[in-house]
């Protein structure tokens, strides 16, 4: 560099010499050349003019030497080289000298003729030539104009010489203290000062660029402390931190990054990140890496990532990146969470969420993902899926007589004999309470279907011993096919548990396949539904009243209230479905209430109409309305009515007192306080024990019409035990103070028998079928006109 400014520097020095000087020295040299020239050709004619007139008299003499001394003369003068002298007759030749030296420029010559003054006039008497050289550029200088052109030369290199100095002093000199600080700032990596002090301009310089290096010296510290602090917080931050270029190539890792995964910085440094993906999640991982929007500047991702010992963790990625214009390479950085215990536990609360906690079967939300899952899988493979639904039949009575701790053993020994009975692949769960669903992969899945449900069955052949209690359950099941019978995984289960309610209602305990014409009996219930709610608004809800009477003369004793829809289209349907569906939705309460002031409202009808306050009206109460304040009520209807409590029974089902509620207990006491009357309906049926006449206030048995339905029909065996069973509650009855009523008699052969062994009263078609309190009215105005007629 310093050769290089030193030369320029010449270079335009010499420029400015050979555009300035080096003219005006040839223009000087051209002028004194041509003034020369011009004083040389002057003294030559002005030798010839005074040579040929001095010559004139010896060439007329003829005189050889005069003429030689003239000659000699003109020769001697140092401007001519050779003088030459003849004679007009060629008589007198002189040549001197003989042998001059031609210049290299050649010589020139100039001739006179001699002419002499004779007598007669000027007579040329010959010639005479001279011959003189060119003159040169420094040939021409005169002394003085030699002196200038040496001074002037001297003071042009002295000029060049003080500049060449000055530019090496002043400007190279200090170039080159420059040039090495900043040498020794590259090699060494230290800021070198420049030594140098004017105050000129590189005395500025220099001064500028040392504040330059003393404020890069300290931005350099700061940028180190920056650096190195930035380094520290990096290796001290708890977390593992890493850094990846555009070819997924890491390029750097904390200290924390490698505690974490026991690798070293130097194992790691330059390799790809992807490499140390798990095998089975590394096609995700780049896959998502791929799919990041463009300029995206936050993305993470979760996968497994394999430490240095092998050992696998899951991992939750953070990359933030940018890109930084006019760089090769993006800034990035990612932050490493080791989630596995994360993963883990959201793997245990999904297994718990998914898991029914006490049998260890999926629950409703597992269930339905795996059928989702199963259904998918049939279309993959072409093949069908069958979905068993299984209700325990009978479970609610041991939750309610047993306790739930016992419910709860059944349901875990119901398990423990279903898995061992399920093919391999299938899935089963815990709907909720004893509800249980099976899903079967099969090429015959109906058939599959059929043969596990048996063998379901076949599990509650034997009772279930519970605290020294045998209890017997069964299973109904419901089978629904995909795609045969369902679409859709909703509609599969709903089909299915169709299915199941099908045969619960139509038996129990055995399975039945879905059939369309199930849906029928499902639009007949929604129908039903539609019924309940349109006659509690309409008010076609009526109280029927059926008369119960002594089976020994006939005479009404009083009167059962049975609850009648009146549809305006339909007329009057079955009280059955009704009763059933409206305990199913929690209807009966409402419908109660509203048979209940019905009913006392036509008993206070026949009591005007008739005269006899003494018949008594028998209401039937559905378990869902027995609640504390249900005898407050039926004392404030009764008293509005102004009807006497002991016209009023209390009919309950054996199912009531199968739970052994206290509640239902105390409101039975309380309705004996009150006045009333309680009959015990049905008895003979489901599970009845003659305990309930020791525990509950009974005072009226009705023995059940299947009972007095077999007395005259079947085989003689069986109206033989028919016969010895409701002669025994009858008598059982009697010991316990409670009096008997023989439910559904039609006929005379009946109403005998069971008056023979000593039944009280009496009710069914044979006397009178549930009719409105109008025709029961009509009836009896009938009666009395026939026997004032008859009388």
């Amino acid at each position: 560099m310093t050769h290089s400014v030193e030369n320029r520097f010449l270079a335009i020095v010499a420029t400015a010499v050979f555009v300035l000087v080096v003219p005006l020295f040839v223009l000087f040299l051209t002028l004194s050349t041509e003034r020369a020239g011009r004083e040389l050709e002057d003294h030559v004619d002005v030798l010839l003019a005074a040579n040929a007139q001095a010559l004139g008299k010896p060439m007329w003499d003829f005189d050889e030497e005069s003429v030689r001394r003239i000659a000699t003369t003109v020769i001697s003068g140092g401007a001519i080289s050779k003088v030459q002298i003849r004679d007009t007759a060629g008589a007198l030749s002189v040549a001197l000298p003989a042998m001059p030296e031609w210049p290299k420029g050649g010589l020139r010559s100039k001739s006179q003729p001699i002419v002499y003054e004779t007598v007669e006039g000027p007579k040329v008497v010959g010639s005479i030539t001279v011959y003189f050289s060119r003159r040169s550029f420094l040939s021409s200088l005169r002394e003085a104009e030699a002196a200038i052109v040496a001074i002037f030369l001297i003071t042009v290199l002295a000029v060049i010489g003080a500049a060449v100095v000055g530019n090496r002093m002043m400007i190279v000199k200090p170039l080159l203290k420059l040039t090495a600080a900043i040498e020794a700032t590259r090699r060494l990596g230290s800021r070198h000062h420049v030594d140098w002090h004017s105050n000129d301009e590189m005395g500025r310089l220099a001064q500028s660029f040392n504040a330059m290096q003393i404020k890069l010296e300290q931005e350099e510290r700061e940028l180190k402390l920056a650096h190195r602090r930035s380094n520290e917080i990096y290796n001290m931050t708890p977390a593992m931190l890493f850094s990846i270029d555009d070819d997924d190539r890491i390029t750097g890792v904390s200290d924390h990054w490698l505690l974490a995964t026991g690798y070293s910085r130097e194992d790691v440094l330059g390799t790809r990140f992807s490499d140390r993906i798990a095998a089975d999640a590394r096609e995700k991982y780049l896959s998502r890496k791929r799919e990041r929007q463009i300029g995206e500047c936050i993305w993470e991702c979760t996968t497994k990532f394999i430490c240095a010992d092998g050992r696998v963790m899951d991992v939750l990625i953070i990359e933030s990146s940018k890109s930084v214009e006019d760089e090769a390479e993006a800034l990035s950085l990612s932050v490493m969470t080791d989630i596995t215990a994360l993963k883990q536990s959201e793997a245990r609360n999904h297994r718990q969420a998914i898991t029914d906690h006490l049998t260890g079967l999926m629950n409703r939300q597992g269930f339905e993902s795996a059928l989702d899952e199963k259904i998918a899988e049939a279309d993959a493979a072409h093949t069908q899926l069958a979905c068993l639904f299984i209700d325990l039949d009978r479970f609610k009575w041991i939750n309610d007589n047993l306790g739930h701790q016992a419910g709860d053993s059944v349901l875990k020994m119901f398990v423990a004999m279903l898995e061992p009975l399920l093919p391999q692949g299938s899935v089963a769960a815990r709907l909720g309470g004893d509800e249980f669903a099976i899903l079967l992969l099969s090429g015959d899945a109906e058939r599959t279907a059929l043969d596990v449900s048996r063998r379901i069955c076949a599990i509650f052949d034997a009772p279930f011993l519970l605290q020294g209690t045998a209890a017997r359950l069964s299973a109904s099941i419901g089978i629904a096919l995909y795609p045969a019978h369902a679409g859709n995984a909703a509609e599969l289960l709903q089909k299915s548990d169709l299915a199941m309610y099908s045969k619960k209602r139509g038996g129990k305990n055995g399975a039945r396949v879905y059939d369309p014409q199930l849906q029928d009996s499902t639009r007949q219930r929604a129908e039903i539904e539609s019924f309940i709610e349109a006659g509690l608004e309409n008010d076609w809800f009526e109280a029927f009243l059926q008369p119960i009477v002594d089976l020994t003369d006939g005479t009404v004793m009083g009167y059962e209230s049975l609850m009648r829809l009146n549809h305006p289209q339909k007329g009057l349907l079955p009280p059955g479905d009704i009763i059933n569906v409206a305990e199913e939705t929690g209807s009966i309460v409402d419908i109660g209430n509203r048979i209940l002031e019905k009913a006392l409202d036509n008993l206070v009808m026949l009591t005007e109409a008739t005269g006899d306050d003494r018949t008594y009206l028998a209401v039937n109460y559905s378990p869902l309305q027995f609640e504390p304040g249900l005898p407050m009520r039926l004392a404030a209807l009764t008293a509005r009515r102004n009807i006497r409590p002991e016209r009023i029974v209390i009919e309950i089902t054996e199912a009531m007192l199968l739970r052994d509620n206290p509640l239902v207990h105390t409101i039975l006491e309380e309705f004996k306080q009150f006045g009333c009357r309680i009959a015990l309906d049905d008895f003979g049926t489901g599970y009845s024990s003659l305990s309930y006449l020791n525990r509950f206030p009974v005072d009226i048995i009705k023995i059940d019409q299947s009972f007095i339905r077999s007395l005259t029909d079947g085989q003689p065996e069986k109206r033989k035990k028919s016969h010895l069973l409701a002669e025994g509650i009858t008598d059982i009855a009697h010991r316990m103070g409670c009096s008997v009523v023989a439910e559904g008699i039609e006929s005379g052969a009946q109403w005998e028998i069971v008056r023979d062994f000593g039944c009280d009263y009496g009710q069914g078609y044979l006397f009178a079928r549930p009719q409105r309190v109008e025709d029961l009215i009509e009836q009896h105005q009938w009666q009395q006109e026939k026997s004032t007629y008859v009388a």
